[in-house]
């Protein structure tokens, strides 16, 4: 049996001399304390991706051996696993995804879009309209120039 040894390692910073020119050194204690070591104990928390991704690589793992390996570099016991996999069979994970913030789009009526199209052909068919009319006057002007006798014109046509 090995009896202690009364004897410090080292002598106090009080007691201790400075060598020629030496200044003795005093090193204060941590200022704060190391996240390791915190004050109060904090649970562990997983984010639904984190958890999506332990259960995705313990689906992948064929064996027990690769899943008690996973929880063990995971920190994990078996039952939050389990837990896990209920919620994600119930759609738990799915609530837990980030919604589109803003004001919500109204559902678009089927109608709306055929009606959007319409708009556009009647606009498209409205210009054309307009070019084949001005097309026509500049002929009738030229026909008048140069003293040619156009046909009359249609009966149904109605004057602007």
């Amino acid at each position: 049996m090995v009896m202690p040894n009364n004897m410090p390692l080292s002598a106090p910073v009080s007691e201790a001399v400075p060598d020629a020119g030496e200044t003795p050194r005093v090193v204060a204690g941590p200022a704060a304390v190391p996240p390791e070591m915190s004050a109060r104990p904090k649970r562990r928390t997983f984010t639904a991706a984190e958890k999506l991704r332990i259960l995705a690589e313990t689906d992948r793992a064929a064996d027990t051996g690769g899943i008690a390996a996973i929880l063990r570099r995971e920190g994990l016991y078996s039952s939050a696993l389990t837990d896990w996999r209920r919620q994600r069979d119930a759609g738990a994970f799915e609530a837990l995804k980030p919604l589109k913030r803003g004001p919500k789009t109204a559902p678009s009526n089927p109608l709306e879009a055929e009606l959007a199209k319409a708009r556009q052909d009647i606009a498209r068919l409205q210009r054309r309209l307009e070019r084949a009319e001005a097309v026509i006057d500049v002929q009738k002007k030229f026909s008048d120039l140069l003293g040619i006798a156009l046909p009359p014109a249609d009966s149904d046509e109605t004057p602007r």
